[in-house]
């Protein structure tokens, strides 16, 4: 017996009935040959860790725009803690850990830079609306791997699709990444907070506090501990009620008085015309396009992807900082930049 098969049998017999088996998956766009050692997810996990869209998230942002200190999360300490979250959450509930994990891992990859500004600067000047989780499949399945893709499964596909609150994956796996981002980009944006000195533990509202507990630690570990209380040997993952509700409500709090915080957010107006000129540049100039996106262009098949689209790809797959070398270099004069 191969040990791909020994592991897929060991599945049946360990995980519970809802959980999603490795021999049972829908499968990939492209067929392949398996692994004789690897699952499917393992493969696909694999594939997401060594992908270089994975190793850019560690220069996005995730809340505070280049934030001076060296503790303050960045999109690929977000992804790594939500992976932990949900892995704890689906070993616990007999769940496929690996394509929880692999989930996991994606689930923001199609983040553009300097976080969530980027999103609403792409949307203001393409004409629709960008959405990360969206672009997060198109990264997996036809930007990555020098446009071929990573070809992952069906079930990871739909969970990094799916991975927001108003949606609905088609796994459980998946919903157990769609509620571990939220308690933790929740409890670890208020740990950020409280070290930019914009929130005080002492602040936040009580009737939350009461309930997830009274810093960070605590609240993460009776989240996860409330979540599989309530989910165990069921087809659904869930909270109770008063545990939702304070996450809610916190998560509310968070908006007023962080996420939308003018300390917080003082640069991002200057984030948000970065963004705008660079699409506009080389909306003007796609010859000034890397030679990837450039091809991309020429050979694309007649009802393919517009002009826009690329230029899209590619602003939404920068860096943080790479987006300001690229602006300096397109609208400063070389003299002046180190001024």
């Amino acid at each position: 017996m191969l040990l791909r098969e020994l592991y897929e049998h060991e599945e049946h017999e360990r995980l519970c009935k809802y959980a999603s088996f490795s021999d049972e998956s829908k499968g990939r766009d492209i067929p392949e040959e398996e692994s004789d050692m690897r699952t499917v997810y393992q493969r696909d996990r694999d594939r997401i860790l060594h992908s270089k869209s994975f190793r850019r998230l560690k220069h996005k942002t995730q809340v505070f725009l280049a934030p001076y200190g060296d503790h303050y999360r960045t999109r690929l300490t977000h992804t790594l803690e939500v992976s932990q979250i949900a892995r704890s959450i689906a070993k616990a509930l007999r769940c496929n850990e690996e394509l929880t994990e692999a989930i996991a891992l994606a689930h923001d990859i199609g983040h553009t830079p300097f976080g969530h500004v980027g999103e609403r600067a792409l949307s203001a000047v393409c004409g629709k609306t960008f959405r990360h989780n969206e672009n997060g499949v198109r990264v997996v399945t036809c930007i990555e791997n020098d446009g071929k893709g990573l070809n992952l499964t069906f079930e990871v596909r739909d969970g990094i699709l799916n991975h927001k609150t108003d949606l609905k994956p088609a796994t459980l796996e998946g919903d157990i990444v769609r509620i571990s981002d939220k308690i933790a980009y929740i409890s670890h944006d208020i740990d950020d907070g409280i070290r930019a000195d914009v929130l005080m533990e002492e602040g936040l509202p009580k009737e939350c506090t009461d309930v997830l507990g009274h810093s960070t630690r605590d609240r993460i570990d009776r989240m996860i501990h409330n979540v599989v209380e309530n989910s165990l040997d069921k087809p659904k993952v869930m909270m109770s009620e008063d545990f939702w509700n304070a996450l809610m409500t916190l998560r509310k709090y968070m908006f007023d008085n962080l996420y939308t915080n003018p300390v917080v957010k003082g640069e991002e107006s200057k984030a948000e015309e970065i963004i705008c000129l660079l699409y506009k540049y080389f909306m003007d100039n796609p010859e000034e396009l890397p030679v990837e996106f450039k091809e991309k262009i020429e050979n694309q098949p007649e009802g393919g992807d517009s002009l826009s689209d690329v230029v899209c790809d590619y602003i939404a797959g920068m860096t943080d900082n790479y987006a300001v070398e690229v602006f300096q270099g397109i609208y400063i004069p070389k003299s002046w930049i180190n001024l």
